[in-house]
């Protein structure tokens, strides 16, 4: 059992700010309602919240950050530039791992317990190598504490081939309904987007994701996927995700940037939830989302970083800040705690996981203590609110998962900070090197 005390407020996740309380972790990994006997974790000036939630993330482009030819331009240059990079370097299980292990160090620092993998790119082989991709992204999540949710991506792939290598991904990783026991690891499926795939990508991935009882999850809205939309079917995303079957409440939909009134009363209606990801959408161009008026309709709303390639940082409170900042430029301004909200239990639900983002008895002890005593902190009236406002790039003192520090003092406890970073830049380096005595 470990307990948390001495917070200067802790909020729930669900509405609740309390004080001179503890969180009690029992020894299930589970929010207890009573304490006993157990180590005691100090969050004195500290605000204790949920661990938060990355809803949607690309783990693989942590190995390709700032890439030249990245940065200000239109997503038809940048997504064949991202691409040569994967093919230069080789995406395997290797790759996959040390990349993985990267960015969810990177979230664990920054205050994230679980974080959502649309993986998107596959070496051309078998399923098996597939397989692997995803027991290695897996295996790093577990060395570290952290929770994952891979998710089966497709981006152009062969359809048929798309989905039996989904199904064998599943098979190998979770049992049926897609999530392991513990909780610690849960199977998606998603196309990268009508630009990307046709309806024969989605319908089979629905059929799989039916069989074993996943989400589904699909990026919509990007201003390639509008663009490709009318080009190639005269339509929208919105319309072709109806027509497609693909708005429904076990779907997420991340982006949806210059969404109409009338397709946001549409999503809500048909039970979809959002995922705002503002770190990417304004450096791509692509302008702000409606969330605000999304949930004003009715419509979960989580939120994601995205990945690498387009936001260069996993710091999902970051993020946060700025979809707070940005917010009154697509309708109307929300508050800190709304925001958070979107960063927890939001996209937690998005998730089909109401055991996760939220301290609550029976959740999971996955927990965030931040300070707040320090200088960047003074003079801050309201706690919580300045989590987001004060103190841009705010890291954690502490870090819990399923009830177990995972992040302590600042520093990860399983494997140290620099022993990560030095993997993934060792295995570039290799590669570069392998790939210039190659060429020459």
């Amino acid at each position: 059992m470990l307990i948390v005390r001495n917070a200067e407020v802790v909020w729930t996740g669900t509405g609740e700010e309390l004080t001179g309380v503890d969180v009690v972790c029992g020894d299930d990994g589970r929010i207890a309602p009573t304490a006993g006997a157990g180590e005691v974790l100090d969050a004195a000036g500290c605000v204790v919240t949920p661990g938060l939630v990355n809803a949607h993330h690309h783990l693989l482009q942590t190995a390709f950050r700032t890439l030249p030819g990245t940065r200000g331009v239109p997503m038809a240059r940048w997504l064949p530039t991202m691409a040569a990079a994967y093919t230069a370097v080789g995406v395997d299980d290797e790759l996959a791992a040390v990349a993985a292990s990267a960015g969810l160090a990177e979230a664990l620092l920054c205050g994230v317990t679980t974080v959502a993998d649309h993986h998107l790119t596959w070496p051309r082989g078998s399923a098996d190598a597939d397989v692997a991709i995803a027991r290695a992204t897996a295996g790093a999540a577990r060395e570290l504490g952290a929770r994952l949710v891979f998710v089966r991506g497709s981006a152009g792939d062969d359809p048929e081939q798309a989905a039996a290598s989904a199904d064998a991904i599943a098979v190998a990783l979770v049992p049926p309904g897609g999530v392991t026991a513990d909780g610690v690891l849960q199977v998606a499926v998603g196309p990268a987007g009508v630009h990307s795939d046709g309806p024969e990508t989605f319908a089979l991935l629905a059929e799989m994701a039916t069989r074993h009882g996943l989400r589904r999850r699909t990026q919509a809205n990007e201003q390639v996927d509008v663009d490709v939309a009318a080009e190639r079917y005269g339509r929208r995303p919105v319309d072709l995700l109806e027509e497609w079957g693909w708005l429904a409440p076990d779907v997420t939909l991340a982006h949806l940037c210059a969404v109409t009134s009338d397709e946001i009363a549409r999503l809500a209606a048909a039970g979809v939830t959002a995922t705002h990801a503002p770190g990417c959408d304004l450096p791509m161009g692509w302008g702000v989302a409606p969330m605000a008026a999304l949930a004003d309709a009715g419509v979960a709303v989580g939120l994601g970083t995205s990945g690498g390639g387009s936001n260069d940082a996993g710091h999902l409170l970051a993020d946060a800040r700025l979809a707070m900042q940005v917010a009154p430029l697509a309708g109307r301004p929300v508050a800190a705690r709304e925001v958070l909200t979107w960063a927890t239990a939001g996209s937690a639900d998005g998730l089909g996981r109401p055991d996760l983002g939220r301290l609550v008895p029976g959740a999971w002890a996955d927990l965030v203590c931040w300070d707040v005593d320090g200088v960047a902190d003074a003079g801050v009236a309201d706690p919580v609110a300045g989590l987001l406002w004060a103190r841009p790039g705010r890291r954690p003192r502490h870090v819990v998962v399923g009830g177990r520090v995972v992040v302590r003092d600042g520093e990860l406890v399983a494997v140290p900070e620099g022993d990560v970073a030095g993997r993934l830049r060792t295995l570039l380096t290799s590669r570069e090197r392998r790939r210039h005595r190659a060429a020459t």
